[in-house]
């Protein structure tokens, strides 16, 4: 299981060698952009905050293996075959609400070991790319500040599931339907939000979800 505390000392680690001097946990809670009693509590409570463990790791360009699980570059390089990398666009968000920006080159690899990708999307397709979650429409199945997985080689909306569609509004992540009369429906598990309807020459589907990690 991962430990809170010990992560949390890690990162003390990190950001002291670029400040140079002690690093508390408000520091922490403060490069993290958690608010501090809300850090203390998920600290007290190990409650992991992968969104922004990650972003971080992306950022200082650290392994989150070795962050989360104390795995050294050096074993990642001599093991690679347990290993997958995977595109994490930090800046991009998937909107679940209104458009989003689309995918570019701006992305960091993260090395993920292969038993967590296989505990979430089995033993398909581990040619993953991650983004983030923007909005509330997808909840309860996704929520707000999730991070998920995309497999790009899916892109057959006619299969169930939830798809990453780009569009000239932006992203969105949305369960997509083609109807009788050629129109794509973009549609929330939020039933609060109504179906947006485009035009087939509207959208490229981008990939399908097929796994993800909830924020804290």
């Amino acid at each position: 299981m991962i430990d809170l505390p010990e992560v949390i000392e890690k990162i003390k680690d990190v950001i002291s060698s670029d400040k140079g001097s002690k690093i508390f946990d408000k520091d922490v809670a403060g490069v993290l952009g958690i608010p501090q009693a809300t850090f203390a509590t998920m600290k007290k409570r190990n409650s992991i905050p992968f969104q922004e463990l990650l972003e971080f790791c992306a950022i200082k360009k650290i392994s989150a293996n070795w962050l989360f699980f104390d795995q050294a570059v050096d074993m990642l390089k001599a093991e690679t075959d347990k290993f997958f990398q995977i595109k994490y666009f930090a800046d991009i968000r998937a909107s679940a609400g209104g458009g989003a920006e689309v995918f570019g080159e701006d992305y960091e690899m993260l090395d993920i070991d292969k038993n967590i990708i296989y505990n979430m999307v089995g033993r398909g397709n581990t040619k993953l790319d991650a983004i983030s979650v923007d909005g509330e429409s997808m909840e309860p199945t996704l929520s707000n500040g999730s991070i998920v997985f995309i497999d790009r080689e899916q892109t057959n909306i006619n299969k169930d599931g939830i798809f990453i569609a780009s569009t000239t509004a932006g992203l969105f992540i949305k369960r997509i339907r083609q109807r009788a009369d050629g129109m794509v429906e973009l549609i929330s598990d939020n039933k609060s939000y109504s179906p947006e309807v485009l035009g087939p020459d509207e959208v490229s589907i981008v990939g399908r979800v097929v796994g993800s990690i909830e924020s804290f």
